[in-house]
């Protein structure tokens, strides 16, 4: 079992620093906190405290589905990690069980919770109308869910505040004198894409402009179609595009270039995670930073208090703007005052 000082061996840190990042200190920086981590993670760390035999270790089950999470670029990569060093301070023994989208499930959810001794779960990247999260709506397991929503006692849902988040950056644009903002959402059955199409809505009604419904277009995992829903978007004047995700706004960013036009100063885009590659996209993008390390800390903490019989419905957390180089005040029209 690995050791603070095998880290740090590892790593050809000190001591004091993997302990520093391991526990979250403020003092040291965001790339070294990652390495810490991820090197943490993968020679298989637990907390001094937390050290135990295996026998009587509490089960977890961690359900993917539709969400890539093991390399450190990915989306789910940092909320399991997150998970997994709360999961250790708490003790949990956690399986991860990848399942395959949109298959129907062999044995129902509580059968297989049950058969397999978990005592709660924690289910990524289900869409609305997935088997199971039909089943959760009536289960006695304790379960929490990543940005879906399910009313019952048992249930529990994490993640970020995504209206607010959307909210940011069409504020964020109004302010640049951008009047004409489009939104590329995610898929139209996902209740991340429901909550970011109201955060919308909202920013765009509280900067005093107008939504048009030719600027706002559902996405998907295809790229095919992106090129047609920005060409559209052009056409119809957009300066500025608000994508509900980074992967989407590098596609737009790459359809763009495509064109000939220039970000931001002719068309400005903004995404939304926060994903390593928002920073060495070209331009490099702005986009809604959500904190995914902390969203999977947070999952466990919610399902302490799940276990204890204290039933908790939802907890967001606030996301942050991250200014970055692809937005920029839109060009002057022709004939107007500068």
């Amino acid at each position: 079992m690995a050791t603070i000082k095998d880290i740090a061996d590892q790593l050809h840190f000190s001591v004091s620093t993997i302990s520093k990042g391991l526990n979250g200190a403020s003092d040291i920086s965001e790339k070294t906190r990652r390495l810490i981590l991820d090197a943490a993670m993968k020679m298989g760390y637990i907390p001094k405290q937390s050290q135990r035999l295996g026998a009587g270790l509490t089960r977890i089950c961690v359900f993917i589905e539709n969400m890539d999470y093991e390399r450190v670029e990915q989306f789910g990569y940092d909320i399991i990690l997150g998970f997994k060093l709360e999961a250790a301070s708490e003790r949990w023994d956690v399986s991860i069980v990848p399942l395959a989208m949109n298959r129907k499930s062999e044995c129902g959810y509580e059968d297989y919770m049950r058969a397999n001794h978990y005592a709660a779960g924690f289910l990524l990247g289900f869409r609305l109308h997935d088997d199971w999260l039909a089943q959760i709506e009536r289960t006695n397991v304790p379960t929490v869910l990543l940005d879906n929503v399910v009313y019952r006692k048992n249930v529990a849902c994490v993640g970020v505040d995504n209206q607010q988040g959307i909210f940011y950056a069409v504020e964020h644009l109004a302010g640049l004198s951008h009047r004409k903002i489009a939104l590329l959402n995610g898929e139209a059955d996902s209740c991340v894409s429901r909550e970011r199409l109201a955060g919308f809505r909202l920013g765009m009604e509280k900067c005093g402009l107008t939504v048009q419904k030719e600027l706002v277009a559902d996405g998907d995992d295809k790229a095919e179609g992106t090129g047609g829903v920005v060409r559209k978007f052009i056409r119809e004047g957009a300066t500025a595009i608000v994508c509900a995700s980074d992967l989407l706004a590098h596609r737009v960013l790459c359809e763009l270039h495509r064109a000939s036009l220039r970000v931001p100063d002719e068309v400005s885009v903004t995404g939304f995670d926060d994903l390593p590659l928002a920073s060495y996209t070209t331009p490099s993008l702005t986009t809604v930073r959500q904190d995914r390390l902390a969203i999977g800390k947070n999952v466990c903490k919610v399902l302490v208090q799940l276990l204890g019989g204290n039933s908790v419905s939802r907890l967001l957390l606030a996301p942050e703007l991250v200014v970055r180089e692809s937005t920029g005040r839109p060009k002057p029209e022709p004939g107007s005052k500068k």
